[in-house]
């Protein structure tokens, strides 16, 4: 079997799937139950293209009309991220790891991995107690403001890193976020020299978390472990002191299991 070129152009690509998913992923939080004029707005797409689509996924079962013209996903999408999450050996062998870090720590434990420019959830182990931050897998957050994404982002290659930089950016979410490039690059050489990132109120106020990175058997950095809470319970010194030891170590065990 031939092997599949990652750099394929466009004329190696199927354009009706490129379509098709660029209509599923129209509906979100602002678009829960979207018109066919908004999907074809959102998408860029002519009003019959988008018809055809949304009929095509709904003899597929994930999509069904609401009436109106309006549109909304069915419980079948969410098969995609369960094939996800039972095919990638990450994920299945994260789940005990994350449940000792939650043990011991007594806070909110989560696996991610970079995506683009974000970084998405692959896996979320809550604590008994509720941060102010909703996230379940497959929520979506800047890479820059937040602790998995500066660990991710350590490990990338310096020319993604400053693609990163130009675009998107490093948007302000919060008066706490690093927007300065220099002052980013030395937090992520802080994270490359000691193995893990703390990140206080950068994506919100009141959450503060902090990651260390997961190798796989060759040796790179696939994904991040990370252990939140809240700034009114926690401060950086306390959780350096008692959750970064806790954290690192697993995140190595976690490693070793993946053949890292």
């Amino acid at each position: 079997m031939d092997d599949v070129d990652a750099d394929a152009g466009p004329k190696d690509r199927i354009q009706s799937i490129e379509r098709g998913f660029a209509v599923l992923l129209a509906f979100d939080s602002d678009r829960r139950n979207p018109s066919l004029i908004e999907v074809a707005k959102a998408t860029g797409l002519s009003r019959p293209a988008v018809r055809r689509i949304l009929l095509t996924l709904q003899h597929l079962g994930y999509v069904e009309p609401t009436g109106g013209s309006h549109w909304r996903l069915t419980p079948r999408v969410l098969t995609i991220g369960q094939h996800y999450a039972t095919s990638n050996a990450i994920v299945s062998v994260s789940e005990p790891h994350m449940g000792r870090l939650v043990e011991e720590t007594h806070e909110t434990a989560s696996l991610s991995a970079l995506d683009g420019d974000e970084v998405v959830y692959l896996a979320r182990v809550p604590a008994k107690r509720v941060l102010n931050v909703t996230a379940t897998a497959g929520t979506r957050v800047p890479a820059h403001a937040t602790s998995m994404g500066r660990v991710l982002l350590a490990a990338a290659p310096g020319e993604f890193v400053e693609r990163y930089l130009q675009h998107p950016g490093l948007q302000p979410l919060t008066p706490h976020t690093i927007t300065d490039p220099d002052q980013f690059r030395d937090a992520l050489e802080r994270v490359r020299r000691q193995g893990w990132s703390l990140v206080s109120e950068e994506r919100e106020r009141g959450l503060i978390s902090v990651s260390a990175p997961i190798r796989d058997h060759t040796g790179h950095v696939v994904a991040a472990l990370s252990s939140s809470s809240s700034t009114g319970r926690t401060s950086p010194g306390h959780i350096e002191r008692y959750i970064v030891p806790v954290l690192t170590r697993i995140a190595k065990e976690l490693s070793t299991d993946l053949g890292g």
